[in-house]
């Protein structure tokens, strides 16, 4: 909670990347080993003082090099929507140490 009694903006902003993140993981291309978040942006439209909030992310985009990501954030017992959050994940591939064998 923010010093004001209210859910901390920020707690809704790592809660909704986390969940882009954790679909980002489960649909990295072939030869992928993990992603970095590169971009994000959060509208927040409600806050609250108590009960759970839920977020769904959906991908928007799945490509070789990025993927975008959007999520919903929402209290649960009002149905009322929090947070409208989207986010590109950057693909990380191993790297090669670019020496010719010879």
């Amino acid at each position: 909670m923010a010093p004001n009694g209210y859910l901390h903006a920020g707690a809704v902003v790592t809660f909704a990347d986390s969940c882009a993140g954790f679909g980002c993981m489960a649909t990295l291309p072939d030869g992928a080993d993990g992603f970095t978040t590169v971009e994000l942006k959060t509208n927040h439209l409600g806050t609250t003082r108590d009960g759970t909030i839920l977020c769904r992310a959906v991908v928007a985009h799945t490509g070789r090099t990025t993927q975008v990501w959007d999520a919903v954030v929402t209290h649960k017992e009002s149905g009322r929507t929090l947070a409208l959050f989207r986010c590109t994940q950057m693909i990380l591939y191993p790297r090669t140490t670019g020496v010719a064998q010879s």
